[in-house]
């Protein structure tokens, strides 16, 4: 029989006088409007309960909408079953994160660069028609050119989202979905242009640089950058593409790898510009495009 329960996080709060309340996984209150279904028979829904009046049912579909319950039949903890996550990068983040994701019911795959190229060369869409994404986990600077491939896949059908370290803060870009959505070159860009020492970030993602003395990363930064991009992939799943102050696909954020705290950071796409035309010279001396001769 099918059966609906609460998303994880979501708690349904009984307040005496005003009825129901949604506390989100945000943190917010949201009062519910139960028309005529009993408060007790939506929570006893809620909780696996047997399906009711097609009042309650309606009820329980808008919680499943607005992404506070799961879809009915589907078993807790498999929130990414029947989506294809394609997972390469390296060790202990990588290994992290798809162990993370085929806890979700995820179908977990690990590639290698070369497969990315054939991927963006060849795919129109996912694994057996599957949703799918390629996550791409770094444990140094990306290197110029080496995601341009990846960055197209999103208006391909195949999401794209990435993460890498620069010493000790890690990077985690925003998840690019679909056509128009920023890519791994946006971010690049965007970064440059807020910079001051834009010359020299731009040396240190070429590589000239010293080599590093021991790594920053623990086992308790890798699993949180893990759960973080999990949760991306969970937001990506249920349709809920904005949950804080920042859309996921807009979404930069940056991990302290010393005290594990988490800034957010807006970013948009670049917009393409343009080639300038190539200048153009009359044959008679002295006189190019755009003059006048008197």
């Amino acid at each position: 029989m099918a059966v609906s329960r609460l998303a994880p996080g979501v708690e349904i709060v009984d307040v005496a006088g005003l009825g129901l309340a949604v506390r989100t996984p945000d943190g917010e209150f949201l009062r519910v409007d139960t028309g005529g279904v009993a408060a007790k028979d939506l929570l006893a829904r809620l909780e696996g309960g047997p399906e009711g009046s097609q009042e309650l049912e309606s009820l329980v579909r808008a919680f499943e909408d607005a992404g506070y319950a799961g879809c009915a039949g589907s078993p807790a903890g498999q929130a990414l079953a029947g989506r294809a996550v394609l997972v390469l990068g390296d060790e202990p983040l990588a290994g992290d994160f798809a162990r993370r994701v085929a806890a979700e019911g995820a179908d977990v795959t690990r590639l290698c660069p070369a497969d990315v190229d054939v991927l963006a060369e060849q795919a129109t869409h996912g694994p057996e028609g599957m949703p799918t994404v390629v996550v791409w986990c770094l444990d140094s600077p990306a290197a110029p050119g080496l995601w341009d491939a990846a960055d197209t896949l999103p208006a391909k059908g195949v999401g794209w989202l990435r993460c890498h370290r620069e010493g000790f803060q890690a990077w985690l870009e925003p998840l690019a979905a679909g056509p128009g959505d920023v890519t791994s070159a946006d971010v690049r860009l965007r970064r440059l242009a807020v910079s001051p020492a834009h010359r020299e970030l731009a040396a240190y993602w070429e590589g000239r640089r010293t080599a590093e003395s021991g790594a920053p990363g623990t086992a308790a930064s890798a699993a949180l950058i893990a759960e973080l991009l999990t949760a991306d992939l969970l937001a990506w799943a249920g349709g809920r593409l904005r949950t804080g102050r920042l859309p996921v696909r807009r979404r930069l954020r940056r991990v302290d790898l010393r005290d594990l705290s988490v800034s957010e950071h807006p970013v948009l796409p670049v917009p393409r510009v343009a080639p300038l035309p190539p200048a153009r010279t009359h044959r008679a001396a002295g006189i190019s495009s755009g003059g006048t001769s008197r």
